[in-house]
């Protein structure tokens, strides 16, 4: 009866059943995030001298690297349930990805792909900071479908006072209770921080090399601890600490720290608009 009721008037969370084969809404809004990133980082990047080849390549290489660490990131702090279900290790399309361990796995592509290639890594993460942060607000509906990322037992009128639209309120109706949309609060910050990267990344001598996405990095953190506290599905250490908490405080000030230490300290960093000096092509 658990399961009739975490769906009874919700939406279904699979878009299209083919025999056996299920395509489920958690996929292809994912998917589709990925290729609108992958379109705004290729457009950036010629802007910015880096060949739209080589962010094919990278993509290529740091996509499937962020979906395993993501996972494995996952699996790893629920390790008490999935060490009984080891056949769920596996089960992605039920969601169950941590945006942490992707942004590990795929840190770690960019860096040794950008190294091989002679393309400056700061400049790499400047371009993909802002199309990223975007992805995680997209991706953010398809934990919605699946009716994750919930915050804590709210009533129907604090909802409706909202004023959101009616599907999100019966979506939020979860295990006999309706629930705070944190889902929904943590899309609009990726959202508005993508807005607002967007709009300033271009301003002349605003941005050093590096700083879009250190910019990213505070923006995502700060909103990411206050909406991480909201949520009752949280990854816990010892179930008193959560785990994207103590990674968000960490990254904010390590984010802050490391702007302010590189501005005073390396005056020689190129301007963000100065794009990919170690292009030959470059005129």
């Amino acid at each position: 009866m658990t399961g009739v009721k975490v769906f009874l008037g919700a939406l279904n969370p699979i878009a299209l059943k083919l025999g056996p084969f299920e395509i489920h809404w958690y996929g292809v809004i994912i998917a589709s995030a990925v290729v609108i990133a992958t379109f705004l980082a290729v457009r950036e990047g010629k802007k910015r001298q880096i060949d739209p080849d080589d962010i094919y390549d990278m993509i290529l290489w740091a996509l499937p690297a962020a979906l395993i660490a993501a996972r494995a990131y996952y699996v790893a702090f629920e390790w008490s349930y999935y060490s009984q279900h080891p056949s769920q290790i596996i089960a992605i399309w039920d969601g169950g990805i941590a945006i942490y361990g992707s942004l590990i796995g795929a840190g770690l592509v960019v860096y040794f792909f950008c190294k091989s290639k002679w393309i400056p890594v700061w400049l790499m993460l400047d371009v993909a900071g802002p199309v990223v942060l975007m992805a995680q607000g997209i991706g953010r509906w398809g934990n919605f479908m699946n009716q994750e990322a919930f915050g804590r037992i709210t009533s129907l009128q604090f909802l409706q006072n909202l004023h959101i639209p009616h599907f999100i309120v019966q979506q939020m109706f979860i295990n006999g209770a309706y629930r705070q949309p944190t889902f929904l609060y943590e899309s609009i910050w990726d959202i508005l921080g993508f807005i607002l990267l967007m709009s300033f990344r271009h301003r002349k001598h605003l941005f050093k090399q590096g700083e879009v996405f250190l910019s990213y990095v505070i923006w995502y953190s700060f909103g990411r601890f206050f909406i991480e506290g909201m949520r009752t599905d949280s990854l816990m250490i010892g179930n008193v600490i959560r785990v994207s908490q103590v990674l968000s405080v960490i990254l904010f000030v390590g984010g802050l720290t490391f702007w302010f230490i590189r501005r005073k300290k390396l005056t020689n960093n190129p301007w963000y608009l100065d794009g990919n000096e170690l292009n030959p092509q470059k005129s």
